[in-house]
C-alpha cells in the first residue's frame, strides 16, 4: 500500500511542473499539497462567480421574468467595492492585528460577507418566485433583498480573493510571485468548473425549492473551504502590534505605482479588453435558453465550457512564459482570438446551431485567459518589487470594474432593443449588438496595446537591468 501511495506521490510531482509550470514554485518548506491547500479560497470564488453570474442571472431573466437591466444591475453592485481591491490590499499589507496576522482578519470578513448574501438570497428568491407563502409578498421586498444578497456576495468575493493573493505572494520569494498567482487562477477556473458541473446536475430538474437548497449548500461549502484554506498558512507576528511601523500614505503608494513608464495604458488595455470579454456574461445563458431552446442545465454547462477555454488558455500562457514569450503579446493574442470567436457566437444564432455556440464559447474562455495571464503577468513585473500586493489590487480593481459596467451595460442593451417597437425580428435581436459591441472593444484594446508592443521592454523581474530606479512594463 506504501509502495503505491509513493509511486502515486511521485508520479504527481514529476506531472504536476510539466503541465502547470507555475506548480515548480513549491519547495520542500513550501510544499504543493500546502499551495492547493490555500488555493481553495479561489475555489470558493469561483463557485459564487457562477452562481450570480451563470446560474442566477439566467433563473431570474428566464424563469422569473425579472428584467435583464434589473439583473445586470444587480450583478453590478459589486461595482461599488471593486475599485477599493487596491485599497483592501494596501490595508491587508499594513493591518496591526494583537494575533500577529495581517492577511486572516481580512479572508475572515470576506468568507463573512459572502455567507451573509447567500444566507439572504434564498429568502429572496421565494419572494420573487411566488414559491409556496411567498406568493402574496411584495416584489419590491424580493428584489431589494436581492440586490443586497448580491451585494454582500461581491464585497466578500473581492475581499476574499484580493487579500488571499497577497496571502499566496507571502509565501514564496517575489521571483515566484507571479507562478503562484497563476497557480491561483487556474484553482479560480477549476472551481469554476466544478461549480458548474454540479449546478447543472442539482439543477436538472429545476424548481425554486432546489434552487434554495443549491445556494444554502454554497453557502455552507464557502465556510468550510475558506476555512481550510487559510488554517496555519500566515505565520504570527506579534512584534507588528507592538512595534510602531512606518506606514506609507495609499496616494503616495499609488502615484509610485502608475508613474512607471507604461503602466497606466496598460491598465487601459485591461479595461477595454475585460469589458470585451465580460460583457456577454449576464446574457450568455438567458441567450442559449432563449434563442437556442437550452434547458437550465444546459445553459450552466456554457459556463463549463467557458471556464474551460479559460483554464486550457491559462495553463499555455504559463508554459509559453516560463520559456519567455512577453506577456503583453499574449495578452494582444488573447484578445486577437476573442474577436472571431464573438463573431461565431452570432452565426450560432443566425443558424440556430448549438454546436457552434459551444465552440465559440470555448474559444472565447481560450482567449480570456491568455489576455487575463498575459495582463496580469505584465502588470506584476511592471510593479515595483515592493508594491506586488498593491499592484494585484490594482489589476483587479480594473478588471473588476470594467467587468461590472460591461455587464450592466449588455443587461441594458439587451432590454432596450427587447422592447423596442421594431424589434420583433427575432429572439437573437435584442442579444446580437452586444456581441458586435464586444468585438468592438477587443479591437479597441488591440490598438491601445500597440505601443507596448512596439516598445519591446520586455525585460522580467530577473533581470539586473530591471532592478533599476523606474519599473517597466514587459
Amino acid at each position: 500500500m506504501l509502495g503505491i501511495r509513493g509511486f502515486a506521490l511521485k508520479t504527481l510531482t514529476e506531472v504536476a511542473p510539466r503541465f502547470l509550470p507555475f506548480a515548480e514554485v513549491a519547495t520542500e518548506n513550501l510544499p504543493l499539497s500546502r499551495l492547493l491547500r490555500l488555493s481553495l479560497f479561489q475555489v470558493t470564488v469561483g463557485m459564487a462567480l457562477v452562481l450570480l453570474v451563470g446560474t442566477l442571472n439566467r433563473v431570474m431573466i428566464v424563469e422569473l421574468g425579472v428584467p435583464a437591466t434589473l439583473v445586470g444591475a444587480m450583478l453590478a453592485l459589486p461595482l461599488v467595492f471593486a475599485p477599493l481591491r487596491a485599497v483592501i490590499g494596501y490595508r491587508s499589507d499594513n493591518h496591526v492585528s494583537a494575533l500577529g496576522w495581517r492577511r486572516v482578519p481580512y479572508i475572515f470578513k470576506g468568507t463573512m460577507l459572502q455567507f451573509g448574501g447567500f444566507a439572504i438570497m434564498p429568502f429572496a428568491l421565494l419572494v420573487l418566485s411566488g414559491y409556496g407563502e411567498a406568493v402574496d409578498a411584495p416584489r419590491w421586498i424580493g428584489l431589494s433583498a436581492a440586490a443586497l444578497a448580491f451585494l454582500l456576495v461581491g464585497a466578500g468575493v473581492h475581499v476574499v480573493q484580493t487579500v488571499g493573493l497577497a496571502l499566496a505572494t507571502d509565501l514564496v520569494p517575489e521571483e515566484d510571485q507571479p507562478k503562484i498567482v497563476g497557480l491561483m487562477y487556474v484553482m479560480l477556473l477549476v472551481g469554476m468548473i466544478v461549480s458548474a458541473l454540479v449546478f447543472g446536475i442539482l439543477l436538472r430538474d429545476y424548481s425554486p425549492g432546489r434552487l434554495v437548497q443549491v445556494i444554502q449548500g454554497a453557502a455552507v461549502v464557502t465556510i468550510v473551504l475558506n476555512g481550510i484554506a487559510v488554517w496555519q498558512q500566515e505565520p504570527r507576528n506579534r512584534s507588528r502590534g507592538t512595534t510602531p511601523q512606518r506606514v506609507v500614505r495609499f496616494a503616495t503608494a499609488w502615484a509610485r505605482l502608475t508613474e512607471g513608464r507604461g503602466m497606466v495604458r496598460l491598465l487601459a488595455v485591461i479595461a477595454c479588453g475585460t469589458a470585451g470579454f465580460g460583457m456577454a456574461d449576464v446574457i450568455l445563458e438567458p441567450f442559449g435558453g432563449q434563442v437556442l431552446g437550452m434547458t437550465v442545465s444546459e445553459t450552466t454547462l456554457l459556463t463549463v465550457f467557458l471556464a474551460l477555454g479559460s483554464l486550457i488558455g491559462f495553463a499555455l500562457a504559463s508554459a509559453l512564459l516560463v520559456r519567455g514569450r512577453r506577456p503583453m503579446a499574449l495578452a494582444a493574442t488573447g484578445a486577437g482570438l476573442g474577436v472571431p470567436a464573438f463573431g461565431l457566437v452570432v452565426l450560432a444564432a443566425l443558424l440556430t446551431s448549438e454546436p457552434i455556440l459551444i465552440g465559440a464559447t470555448v474559444l472565447a474562455g481560450f482567449g480570456a485567459g491568455l489576455f487575463g495571464h498575459g495582463t496580469l503577468t505584465a502588470t506584476m513585473r511592471a510593479a515595483p518589487r515592493d508594491q506586488i500586493g498593491l499592484a494585484l489590487g490594482a489589476w483587479g480593481a480594473v478588471q473588476t470594474t470594467a467587468a461590472g459596467t460591461a455587464i450592466a451595460v449588455g443587461g441594458v442593451i439587451r432590454d432596450v432593443l427587447a422592447n423596442h417597437p421594431g424589434a420583433q425580428s427575432g429572439a437573437a435581436a435584442p442579444y446580437i449588438p452586444v456581441f458586435v459591441l464586444e468585438m468592438a472593444l477587443l479591437a479597441l484594446a488591440l490598438v491601445v496595446a500597440v505601443p507596448l508592443l512596439k516598445a519591446r521592454l520586455d525585460r522580467s523581474p530577473g533581470d539586473p537591468s530591471s532592478q533599476a530606479k523606474a519599473p517597466i512594463l514587459p
